[in-house]
C-alpha cells in the first residue's frame, strides 16, 4: 500500500524550468537564426518558458548530424544486442522521470495530470521497451528458391527518418515512431508540435543518457509551416511518419513528390462510428463506455467515438444514459488528481470546438448537454462535455473532426442502415459495435471501412496490435512488429551455388 503523501503538484510546478532550446547532435541549441516563442500553459495560460523556433537552418544542421550517424554506423552497425540494452535502459530512464514528464505533459497541453502519470509515461516506455525486446527476435528469410541458389531476403534501415508528431500525445505519439525506427537502426529527427514540444526534447536527453549516440535522436522544435514544412522536403531524409490532420498529412504527400519521393506514412483523423444494436447485452457498461472514452483527454483523440449511431427503439433509453454521464466530465484543474477532463490544448482550438458546436444548433442538431465554454475566470481553454442528439450524417458535426469533447447521437432503424451510416464518412479509422449476437457483431466488424473494429469494448489497446486506418485516416501501421516496415528497406541478395 503506498503511504507516501499526495503530490503537489501546483508546487512542482513553480519550480519546474523546463529547456525549450532544440536537441542536434547531442547538445542543446538555440536556434540558428537566434529566434523563439513564448510556450504558454492551456492550464491557465502562465508562460512555460521560450521554444527554439527552428527552421530550414536548424532542419539542415539535425539531418546532417543524423547521416552522419546513419553512416558511420555508431547506432546502425551495432549488433542487435548492443542496440537492445540502450533501449531498455531508455525506457528505464523514462519511467524513472515519470513525475518530471507527466507535469510537462500536462502543463503543456492540458490533460490531467491523473492520466499523464498513469497513461503517457507508462505507455510511452512500455513502446520504447517493447521495440528493445523485439529487435533480435526478429528474423530475416530465405526464399524457397531450389538448390542452384541461395536467395536471402534480408531488412535494413532505411536511413534518416523524419517524424513529425501532434499536439494531443506527444509522448505516445513520438514513442511510436522512435520505437521502430531506432529498433531497426535509423538516425531520427523529431519535429513535436509547436503546442507541446517540451517532453520530446526532454525524451532526447534520456536517450542520450541511457546511451544513445549523438545525432542518432535529433529534436527541432518549431512551427509546422516552417521546421515541419522544411523537414518533409528535405532531400536528405528517407522516410516521414506523421501524425496529424487529414489536411497536413495531404501536404506531407506532396511535399514528397517536390523532394525525393520520399516515402510517407500518414496516420491521420478519425470520425469513428460506436454503434449500439437493441441486443447489447450490458447497455450500462456501453453508455460508461461511450461517454468516457468521447471525454477522454478532452476529445481530442483521432480515434475518439464522435458519432454515437443507436437504433431507433433504444435511442431514447441509451442517450439518456449517456447524457446523465457527461456532468462526470466536467472540466476541472488539471493539476488536481481528481480531475478528468482538462483543458484544451490552446484559444484556437477552443475556438474552433465551439464554432462546431455553434453549427450544431445552426443545423437543427438539439444540445442535451454541455455546449458551453467552462472555467472562463481560469485564463484557461476549457469546454462542457457536449452530447448533441437529433444529428443528421450530413452536419459537419458528423463529417469533420472536430477533436473536442462533442459527441454526436445519429439514430438507425436496421443494421443496413448502420453500416451505412458508419461507413458514410471520408474516415476509416476505428469504429465499435455493441451486440449479443455473435453473428451480429462478426457480419457487421467485417462490413465496417476501418483500421480497428471493437466488439463490446472501445479503446481496449496493447502494443502488439497495429494502429492505423482506411481511407483518408491514413496509411501504414504504428505499433506492433508491422510498424517495423515502415523504417525498414526489403533487400533481395541471390547467391548462385553451382553444381559440383
Amino acid at each position: 500500500m503506498d503511504t507516501s503523501p499526495p503530490i503537489d503538484w501546483h508546487e512542482r510546478a513553480r519550480s519546474l524550468q523546463p529547456d525549450g532550446r532544440a536537441l542536434i547532435d547531442g547538445q542543446r541549441l538555440a536556434a540558428a537564426a537566434g529566434d523563439s516563442f513564448d510556450k504558454h500553459s492551456p492550464i491557465d495560460g502562465r508562460r512555460l518558458t521560450a521554444i527554439a523556433r527552428g527552421r530550414e537552418a536548424d532542419i539542415d544542421r539535425a539531418v546532417a548530424a543524423a547521416r552522419r550517424a546513419f553512416d558511420d554506423g555508431r547506432w546502425a552497425r551495432q549488433p542487435p544486442s548492443a542496440r537492445k540494452k540502450v533501449l531498455r535502459r531508455f525506457a528505464e530512464r523514462v519511467l524513472a522521470a515519470a513525475d518530471e514528464l507527466a507535469l510537462l505533459e500536462t502543463l503543456d497541453m492540458g490533460k490531467p495530470i491523473r492520466y499523464s502519470r498513469t497513461v503517457d509515461v507508462p505507455a510511452t516506455a512500455n513502446c520504447i521497451a517493447w521495440y528493445a525486446e523485439a529487435i533480435d527476435k526478429v528474423y530475416d528469410e530465405i526464399a524457397p528458391t531450389g538448390p542452384q541458389a541461395l536467395a536471402l531476403v534480408t531488412r535494413e534501415p532505411v536511413g534518416v527518418v523524419g517524424a513529425i508528431v501532434p499536439w494531443n500525445y506527444p509522448m505516445i505519439m513520438a514513442a511510436w515512431k522512435l520505437g521502430p525506427a531506432l529498433a531497426t537502426g535509423n538516425s531520427v529527427v523529431l519535429k513535436p508540435s509547436e503546442k507541446s514540444p517540451l517532453t520530446a526534447l526532454r525524451l532526447a536527453e534520456l536517450a542520450l543518457e541511457a546511451g544513445l549516440p549523438p545525432g542518432v535522436f535529433n529534436v527541432v522544435p518549431g512551427y509546422g509551416h516552417e521546421a515541419g514544412e522544411a523537414l518533409a522536403l528535405h532531400a536528405g531524409v528517407d522516410a516521414i511518419g506523421f501524425t496529424g490532420s487529414t489536411r497536413i498529412g495531404r501536404r506531407m504527400l506532396e511535399y514528397a513528390g517536390r523532394s525525393n519521393l520520399k516515402r510517407v506514412y500518414n496516420e491521420l483523423g478519425g470520425k469513428s462510428a460506436f454503434i449500439v444494436f437493441p441486443d447489447c447485452s450490458d447497455l450500462e457498461r456501453a453508455a460508461a463506455t461511450a461517454a468516457g472514452s468521447m471525454f477522454f483527454n478532452q476529445g481530442e483523440s483521432c480515434n475518439a467515438p464522435s458519432r454515437l449511431l443507436v437504433q431507433a427503439g433504444l435511442a431514447d433509453e441509451f442517450v439518456q444514459r449517456v447524457t446523465a454521464l457527461a456532468p462526470r466530465f466536467q472540466p476541472g484543474d488539471p493539476l488536481d488528481d481528481a480531475t478528468q477532463m482538462g483543458a484544451l490544448v490552446d484559444e484556437t482550438q477552443l475556438r474552433t470546438v465551439l464554432g462546431y458546436i455553434d453549427s450544431g444548433h445552426q443545423e437543427g442538431a438539439r444540445c442535451l448537454a454541455g455546449g458551453q465554454q467552462a472555467r472562463g475566470d481560469s485564463g484557461g481553454y476549457y469546454v462542457e462535455p457536449t452530447v448533441f442528439d437529433a444529428v443528421r450524417n450530413d452536419m459537419r458535426i458528423a463529417r469533420e473532426e472536430i477533436f473536442g469533447p462533442v459527441l454526436s447521437v445519429i439514430r438507425f432503424n436496421d443494421e443496413a442502415e448502420a453500416i451505412r451510416l458508419a461507413n458514410d464518412t471520408s474516415y476509416g479509422l476505428q469504429a465499435s459495435v455493441w451486440s449479443g449476437q455473435l453473428d451480429r457483431a462478426h457480419r457487421v466488424a467485417r462490413a465496417l471501412r476501418a483500421g480497428t473494429v471493437h466488439v463490446n469494448q472501445y479503446d481496449e489497446d496493447d502494443i502488439t496490435v497495429p494502429f492505423g486506418g482506411y481511407k483518408q485516416s491514413g496509411n501504414g501501421r504504428d505499433k506492433s512488429l508491422h510498424a517495423l516496415e515502415k523504417y525498414t528497406e526489403l533487400k533481395t541478395t541471390w547467391l548462385r551455388i553451382d553444381a559440383g
